[in-house]
Formats: structure tokens, C-alpha cells, sequence
């Protein structure tokens, strides 16, 4: 009795799942057994194992050609974040012959290219075992369907599930160019409602925000061309397609440059701020320890500053 609870819950074999993530993928056999190198008999086989094993039909052909049944396709999901993390997991395993590990890493594209990434040779000078890799995220989202280690979080200290260290808030200034402050004779504050104002998509509070801390109408606040990146908005406003609102510290470069000038000194401090994040279960992995530490040391927080 015990055996046969067992033959029923045993898993099929890896290349059994490995053909059929890819004939799912490809809803062609043939090109799954040119993807992992097979006939397309040896991939119909491992794929008719696996529906043996399951009990369950997987495929059914249509019109000469083959779909997945709304059980194939639910288990071809799974199947495909299974293989995804053992994947993960491998390199993971692989990259401990060394010192550090591998960090997957989700970060906000501008802090990252802008902030970040010029300072991490200080990191790797340290941690030369480590190795991150970077994906981009803008919003919130779940690490375990993900499969990243931790990410850069822009806004509350709100993520649930999660350990969050503050690493800095943000101040934020108008900015445009020279040449657009120049031709429209931008001279006082209330200047800027006769200008098109550049629209930042995860910050829609932005420009609302500093115009009321100037005393100003909030109607136009969000009329204007919206851009998905901070580092699109101030390559618009280099353009002089309008007046941005940014954090200082992102368009450095362009300030020390000339391309853009603050034709207003009017700053104003962002009510949220910039948060490590990962999930508690992950908080002793030596590549994040590492990553953590140096980044609070950088960003001169002390890890009194934990939140959540």
C-alpha cells in the first residue's frame, strides 16, 4: 500500500518537465525538440510521461496543430517558476565555490544607473566573490513569483512580508534649460503654471505637491507629456519640452553641466523616501549581508534605521 502512495506521488523526471515547458511554450513539439536538441518523438514521449504520471491530458491537437487544455496550461505555469528557480538555485549552489554568492537584485532604472551602479566598484572591491544580477521594477510586487532576492523601493515603509532598511530620502527642485528659462522669461515662482510641466507616471503627486508648498494653483498639476522614467523627464527637460520636477540628487550631472539650471530655489522635501527590501527568510544569505551593509554604510544609515 505504501509503495503504490508513493509510485503516485512521485515527480516526473526532470526532462520529462523540461519538454514539456518548452512544447508548451512553443505549442509545437517539433520546435521544442529543436530548442533542446531532441527528435520530436522523444519529445512527444517524455510529454505523454508526464500525462501518464499526472493522470491528466495535456494537449490536444486542433485543427493539425497542438493547444494546451486549461489543465495543461495551469500545470505549464507552474512547471515553468519550478524550473525557473531550480535554475536559480544551481547558479546559486555553483557560484559558492567562491567567497560570496549571487544576489538578484530589482532596482528603480534611474537610481539605479544614475545612484547606484557608478558607486558599486567600491562594493566589489570588497565583495569580489559577490556577483548581482539586475532586473527593473517600479512597483511593488511579490519575491517569491519573482524569484529576486530583494529590491531598491521607492515610497511608504509599507511592503508586507518584508524587512525594509530607510536609506535616504530625496529633495525636490524644478528644473529645465537654460535655454528654455531664457526664451520664456521665467523670473517668478508663478511663472511655472504658464509652462508645460513634465509628468513623471510613478510620481503623479509630484508636481502638486511643490505647488502647493509654493502657494499655488494645483490645477495644472497633472496636465502634461508623462514619461515612465526620471531619466526620460530630465532628457525632456534638456530638450526643453517643459519644466521638471526631480529629485536633486538624480540630475547632478546635468546641473554641474549647464543643460539644466533650478530657475526656482524652491525645494521641497519628498514625504516618502528609498528602502532596501527583502523578504525575512533571505535576511542571512551572504551576498545580500554584504550588499546590505555596504549600502547602509553608503548611504551613511545605521541599521538602528530598520523599519517594518
Amino acid at each position: 500500500m505504501m509503495r503504490d502512495v508513493q509510485q503516485r506521488l512521485a515527480l516526473p523526471s526532470l526532462t520529462a518537465l523540461a519538454a514539456f515547458e518548452a512544447a508548451a511554450r512553443h505549442l509545437s513539439f517539433t520546435k521544442a525538440a529543436e530548442e533542446l536538441n531532441l527528435t520530436q518523438g522523444a519529445v512527444s514521449r517524455q510529454v505523454a510521461a508526464v500525462e501518464a504520471q499526472l493522470g491528466l491530458k495535456l494537449f490536444e491537437r486542433v485543427r493539425q496543430r497542438v493547444v494546451l487544455t486549461a489543465a495543461g496550461s495551469a500545470y505549464a505555469g507552474e512547471v515553468r517558476e519550478a524550473l525557473a528557480r531550480l535554475t536559480a538555485a544551481t547558479v546559486n549552489a555553483m557560484a559558492f565555490r567562491g567567497a560570496g554568492g549571487i544576489l538578484d537584485l530589482a532596482i528603480l532604472p534611474t537610481f539605479g544607473t544614475r545612484w547606484l551602479i557608478p558607486r558599486l566598484p567600491g562594493f566589489f572591491q570588497r565583495h569580489p566573490g559577490v556577483t548581482i544580477n539586475f532586473a527593473t521594477r517600479i512597483l511593488p510586487f511579490d519575491f517569491a513569483r519573482e524569484g529576486l532576492d530583494a529590491a531598491i523601493h521607492f515610497g511608504e515603509a509599507v511592503w508586507p512580508g518584508a524587512r525594509m532598511h530607510r536609506l535616504m530620502g530625496e529633495v525636490i527642485v524644478p528644473v529645465a534649460s537654460p535655454a528654455l528659462v531664457a526664451r520664456l522669461g521665467l523670473a517668478e515662482v508663478a511663472d511655472v503654471l504658464t509652462v508645460p510641466l513634465l509628468q513623471q507616471a510613478t510620481r503623479p503627486r509630484a508636481w502638486g505637491l511643490w505647488l502647493a508648498a509654493q502657494g499655488l494653483s494645483a490645477d495644472r498639476a497633472v496636465m502634461g507629456p508623462r514619461f515612465e522614467q526620471f531619466a526620460m523627464v530630465a532628457q525632456a527637460a534638456v530638450a526643453g519640452l517643459g519644466l521638471a520636477i526631480v529629485p536633486r540628487f538624480l540630475v547632478e550631472d546635468e546641473l554641474r553641466a549647464g543643460a539644466l539650471v533650478v530657475p526656482f530655489e524652491r525645494p521641497i522635501t519628498s514625504e516618502e523616501a528609498y528602502y532596501l527590501v527583502y523578504p525575512e527568510e533571505k535576511a542571512d544569505r551572504p551576498a545580500l549581508a554584504a550588499f546590505r551593509d555596504w549600502l547602509l554604510a553608503e548611504c551613511g544609515t545605521e541599521a538602528a534605521g530598520q523599519v517594518g
